[in-house]
């Protein structure tokens, strides 16, 4: 027997009539395949090409997907391969804290599903524990393990959702202050492009559930589209609250820039008024600085002090008008 190569999680096989399951291996799949009661759930991590080539043999994966699978680093989308249905949704979790992105790739087939894990991805044994509940939902076969995992994963971008939305109340205090650090300014890129990566990932993943819960019949039947449209739903509502706490952080960082212009504006206007008061005695001294032959001091001994008094008198009328207009 040959050893079984790195990647697989564990294969299980669910008996639809009956209910119950069990643990397979590698070498049973090729036998467990044909009996048409039952269906098969894969699960990999990282998978090595050589257990890829070995399912492809196996289940007639199609080489386009198989290489999806193996490099990750796709788009989410759904595409259709005759018999087969592929499925890529990306998903989160936080790890030390932050929150870190993977990928799942599906491969739905009429008797079986393969789900293979890249990258920051919890496990699905939750899901599996899940469907197990209730034997019932056995006879939905992957139809309802597919939307089992599509719901699990939707479910992880609402706690980071409203851990951006926390970030910003945190983050409010510190935009509006007379000047914000460094750190402020690096917390908010860092929020800023949480919220970008968050945009872009859910947007293509709604278009995903959007078309399970209209087609990919026999992959979805109809008895399982209204449980995708609640997914659908899951997704739109993460996708709101991260728009609005893009929104807000927009305009929390609009409201700063215009506090910043006005006190920009306050601070002109001082110097201006300042300015203003000083022109006044300058200009008059400018004019005794020239070499005049006829100047009034020379004849009249109360010239200075009264120009003097007169220059005084025009800077406080002037400072009086400044401060009322509000320029001091």
């Amino acid at each position: 027997m040959s050893p079984t190569p790195r990647g697989l999680v564990n294969a299980f096989a669910y008996d639809r009539r009956h209910g119950n399951r069990r643990a397979v291996s590698l070498e049973e799949l090729p036998a467990v395949i044909l009996k048409p009661d039952v269906f098969l759930w894969l699960g990999l991590y990282e998978p090595e090409a050589e257990l890829l080539e070995r399912l492809k043999a196996l289940f007639g994966l199609h080489e386009l997907a198989l290489e999806d699978a193996h490099k990750a680093h796709q788009r989410p989308k759904i595409e259709r391969y005759g018999e087969m249905l592929f499925v890529v949704l990306h998903t989160v979790q936080f790890q030390e804290g932050e929150p870190k992105r993977g990928e799942t790739h599906l491969f739905v087939g009429p008797h079986f599903l393969i789900s293979v894990r890249h990258g920051a991805s919890l496990s699905y044994a939750p899901v599996r524990a899940r469907c197990e509940a209730d034997p019932r939902l056995h006879r939905h076969g992957p139809a309802f393990a597919l939307y089992a995992i599509c719901d699990f994963v939707v479910d992880q971008y609402l706690p980071v959702a409203e851990s951006c939305e926390r970030e910003l109340e945190r983050l409010e205090e510190s935009i509006f202050q007379q000047a914000m650090s460094r750190a402020t300014v690096h917390r908010l890129y860092t929020l800023k492009k949480r919220l970008l990566e968050l945009k872009f990932t859910l947007a293509p993943m709604q278009d995903v559930l959007a078309q399970l819960t209209r087609g990919h019949e026999p992959f979805v039947p109809p008895a399982m589209q209204p449980y995708f449209r609640d997914v659908l739903d899951h997704a739109q509502r993460a996708a709101s609250t991260i728009d609005a706490v893009a929104d807000l952080l927009g305009s929390a960082l609009q409201v700063k820039l215009a506090l910043v212009t006005v006190g920009q504006n306050e601070v002109v206007k001082k110097l201006a008024g300042w300015a203003a008061l000083v022109a006044v005695p300058t200009l008059v001294a400018s004019w005794y600085g020239m070499n005049f032959e006829h100047m009034p001091e020379l004849s009249e001994p109360l010239a200075y002090p009264i120009l003097t008094g007169a220059v005084a008198l025009v800077v406080a009328a002037l400072y009086g008008l400044l401060k009322r207009a509000g320029w001091l």
